[in-house]
Order: C-alpha cells, then sequence, then structure tokens
C-alpha cells in the first residue's frame, strides 16, 4: 500500500489522532460549508483506515511499542502494537464508515456525526493501549460519545424511552467503572505499576493471591458493562431497541468486542490460572443462557437481536475462558463471527423495527433482505459449513478437552441455548417466508441497509471459501497474544537483558 510519506510504526498514531481532530472541526465546518461538513467524516474514517491497514502490512510482522511523547516504558504512557491490536484497530473506522449517517437532516445530525468520530477515535485507541491508565481514559471516552449517540438518535415520541434508557445506560456505565477503577488501584497498590507488560512480570508474585483475583473480578465486571457481561446487561435491552439501529450495530458489532479485548488482555498477562478463567466461564455461561431464554420469549426485532447478542456475547466469553492459545483462538473466531452477523442484522433492523408479527410475508417485497437473513441465521445457530459452525465447534472441542464439571455444565449450556437459538431464528425465518395478512404490507429495508448486509454476507461466505488461510491468520493471531514472554520482552527489553 503507498502512503504520501515513507510509514513509521509512529504514524500510528495518526489514526487516532485524525478522528479526533475531525470531531472538533465537524461542526465549525459545517457552518462553513455542509457538503464539505458531510464529506468530513467518511474522508477521515477512510484514510485512518487506509492508514492502519498500510502499516499492519509493513510491521504487522512482530510487535511494536509506540512510547506517546518519547517517555520509555513503563515510566510512560505506550500503544502496544501487535497483530490483535491491528486487527480491532482497523475495525474500528471500517465499521464507522458502514454505519455512518447516510445523509440526515436532522438539526442533531452535525453532533451526532462530531459523536461518532469521538466514538471512533477512542475506540482505536483502547484498541491499542499498552497501559491502564490509557485503557481507562479511552474507555470513558468511548462511554461518553455512546451515551450521546443514543440520546440523540431518538426523535418524536420515541425521544422519550430513549433518554430513559441512556439514563439507565449512564448510571449502570458510571457504576462499571468506579468498579473498574477500584480494580485498576488495587492493581496499583500491589504492582507499584499500570504499565501492562510490567503488570506481567510482576503478577506471579504480586497477583496470584485473593487480593489480585478480588481487583480482576472489579475490572470484569467494571468493562464487563460494555462487553454485555451477566449480570451488568440490563441496559442492552431498552438501549438497543431505542437506539437508531447504526448505532445499536456499532454498540452491540464493535464495542462490545473491544471491551472484551480488554479483559482478555488482563487476563492472558496477569490472572491466567488463578481462578480469573472459571470465573470468566461462569458468567459467560449465565449470559448465554439468560440472553437466549429472553430472546426466545422476545416479539419484537431489535428487542430479539438485543438479547440474542447477549447470549453470542456470552459464547465469546466462554471461549476466551479456556487456558492458552486455543482460547484465544476460539474466542477471535466467535467474535469476528458475531461483529460481521450482528452488525448486519442490526442494520436490517432500521426499517424491520416493529413487531415479529409485522414482518409477515416481508420475503416477497425484500426478498435479498430475507435471504441474508436466513443465511446470518443459520451461521448463528452453527450449520456447517458456514463460519459459524467451526467457531462453535471450537469451542465445544475446548470446553469437552478441558473436562471439568464446570466446563462441561458449559458444554451443555451451549448446546442447549443452541437448540433456543434455532427455534426463535426459524420461527422468524418462516413468518418471513409465509403469506402476508391481506392489506398488509410489511416495511422494507432500504437500499444502503441491505447493501451493507450483503457486504457482511459476502464476507462470511468468502470466510467459507478461505477457512483454512482464515484460520492460519487467526491462530497466528492467537499464539502472538498468548506470547507473555514476547510482550514483556517488546515493551521492556531492558528486562530480558539483565535476566537473559
Amino acid at each position: 500500500m503507498i502512503l504520501p510519506f515513507e510509514p513509521t510504526p509512529n504514524h500510528i498514531v495518526l489514526a487516532l489522532v485524525m478522528p479526533l481532530l475531525g470531531a472538533f472541526l465537524m461542526q465549525p465546518l459545517s457552518r462553513i460549508s455542509k457538503p464539505l461538513g458531510q464529506l468530513l467524516g467518511p474522508a477521515v474514517l477512510a484514510a485512518s483506515a487506509y492508514l492502519l491497514a498500510a502499516l499492519w502490512l509493513a510491521f504487522g510482522d512482530a510487535p511494536f511499542v509506540v512510547a506517546i511523547g518519547g517517555f520509555a516504558p513503563p515510566l510512560g504512557v505506550v500503544f502496544y502494537v501487535d497483530q490483535l491490536a491491528f486487527l480491532f484497530a482497523t475495525a474500528v473506522p471500517l465499521f464507522t464508515l458502514l454505519f455512518w449517517s447516510r445523509g440526515e437532516h436532522s438539526p442533531d445530525a452535525g453532533r451526532s456525526e462530531a459523536l461518532m468520530l469521538l466514538l471512533a477515535a477512542a475506540a482505536t485507541g483502547l484498541a491499542l493501549s499498552g497501559d491502564l491508565f490509557n485503557i481507562y481514559v479511552f474507555y470513558e471516552l468511548t462511554a461518553v460519545a455512546s451515551f450521546g449517540l443514543v440520546a440523540l438518535g431518538a426523535t418524536g415520541q420515541a425521544a422519550g424511552a430513549a433518554y430513559i434508557a441512556t439514563l439507565r445506560y449512564l448510571l449502570l456505565s458510571a457504576f462499571g467503572s468506579v468498579l473498574a477503577l477500584v480494580g485498576i488501584t488495587i492493581i496499583y497498590r500491589l504492582t507499584g505499576t499500570l504499565n501492562l507488560a510490567q503488570i506481567a512480570q510482576l503478577a506471579p508474585s504480586t497477583l496470584h493471591h485473593p487480593a489480585g483475583l478480588a481487583a480482576f473480578a472489579l475490572l470484569l465486571i467494571g468493562f464487563g458493562v460494555k462487553g454485555e457481561l451477566f449480570p451488568v446487561n440490563t441496559w442492552v435491552p431498552e438501549v438497543y431497541a431505542t437506539a437508531p439501529a447504526r448505532i445499536a450495530a456499532l454498540l452491540a458489532g464493535l464495542l462490545s468486542k473491544l471491551a472484551v479485548i480488554v479483559i482478555v488482555r488482563l487476563l492472558v498477562l496477569a490472572f491466567d490460572g488463578t481462578g480469573a478463567n472459571t470465573l470468566l466461564l461462569a458468567l459467560g455461561t449465565l449470559g448465554l443462557l439468560t440472553g437466549e431464554l429472553a430472546a426466545w420469549r422476545a416479539r419484537d426485532f431489535p428487542r430479539m437481536l438485543a438479547y440474542s447478542s447477549i447470549g453470542q456475547l456470552g459464547i465469546v466469553f466462554i471461549a476466551f475462558s479456556l487456558p492458552g492459545a486455543t482460547g484465544i483462538l476460539a474466542g477471535l473466531a466467535v467474535a469476528l463471527h458475531h461483529l460481521v452477523i450482528k452488525s448486519a442484522l442490526f442494520g436490517l433492523a432500521t426499517r424491520w423495527n416493529g413487531s415479529l408479527a409485522a414482518l409477515t410475508g416481508a420475503a416477497k417485497s425484500a426478498p435479498l433482505a430475507s435471504a441474508l437473513f436466513v443465511l446470518f441465521a443459520l451461521s448463528l445457530i452453527g450449520v456447517p459449513p458456514l463460519p459459524g459452525f467451526w467457531a462453535k465447534l471450537l469451542v465445544l472441542t475446548g470446553l469437552a478437552e478441558l473436562g471439568s464439571q464446570t466446563a462441561m455444565t458449559a458444554l451443555l449450556v451451549v448446546l442447549l441455548a443452541t437448540a433456543i437459538e434455532a427455534s426463535y431464528l426459524f420461527r422468524l425465518a418462516v413468518r418471513l417466508y409465509q403469506r402476508p395478512e391481506p392489506g398488509t404490507k410489511p416495511m422494507r429495508p432500504a437500499k444502503l441497509d441491505v447493501a451493507v448486509a450483503a457486504v457482511f454476507g459476502l464476507a462470511l461466505l468468502v470466510a467459507t471459501l478461505a477457512l483454512d488461510p482464515l484460520a492460519a491468520m487467526l491462530g497466528g493471531i492467537a499464539a502472538q497474544t498468548a506470547d507473555v514472554a514476547g510482550t514483556i520482552a517488546t515493551v521492556l527489553p531492558e528486562v530480558v537483558a539483565q535476566n537473559p
């Protein structure tokens, strides 16, 4: 990939700076020229995605560190950039661009677009951060941006419900932030550092005891609010049902995965083998079961997707609870699958936002959208040879190999949840292809929403055909993420030199 300058690892900071600067320039530029204001956001996101992809191709073979302000770790604030960071950092501008405002002309459009750029900047920083200080700051910025997007998105009679849902989301997120801050404080008190690599170096002697596990539990619940973790996921149905579908797609598809990745970094680097895996497995199992049961009872499309998202995030947590690179590989496969599927389905919910009964016969007026729903449903359930089958098989195989009583219980819950999921998804698929009631005409999704869903559907089919190279790529990312010694050597080479 060609850039107008000779790229260096330090240029990765531009991927965060460009959307952050664009967020502040959005409204002033819109007042000067509306067309320029409307072009600014997509241009910045496209440039960020191109820059990250180019840097990934140029420097993605080995992890590297960017010291912000020139202060070397562990004293300075750092970005730790490995393939996992590149993967999710590149996904941020791409997915934000796909779910951009699409020409809405409401009075709040400028503010909403500025908040989307702020969300993209903060989410990129969250993916790249190599210390707990940065992680907490960017986590709070994503929270602020998401609150504003949910509150600004609804108009008319739905605005009141959106404000109430946003308030609940804000209160629960604030509670989670306090817990996370307490967990960070305990880690700093025990280790004397916030740098993740140095925490990994010191963890065996400072964190592998009940106080350290308590710190992980606080961070798990705190960051788990955004990750839709049981029991701090009660905000999800109301927010996803009242927010614009494109915002729900970003929150459910993208932002939840970044929160999970933060938790996984902490688990792998500092708490692996301390009982933290069992805690993650137990909460993931509860989230999976409660989410799928609630989705089966849901009677409108957005809430069904919201509860289903809770259930799918439960599988993600179960997968990442498996030890070593095997668990990271399974977790990545399930997380990326959910990222594609749920983003597409929430896009279709822009117009299909009413009761499930109102979608009876929708295939007659929207054949492509209905066919895409069936494709996504089959992959979510795990019908071979679609990617959802292989992702779920990795989880089931890992649980069976683990063999503990908790793991076998989780395995049975995954199988039961799959049956429940198949029931409500097939029920809706049949409804889509039934004859519509006389005098009714189900709403058709917008052409652009169907086009975006078709892009995701094509990606799903390509992944099915290119399963071996995709599995090899994810296996390499998992092995690199699980390499704790490699992380310490990259960030703190003087430690390796002193202790060869």
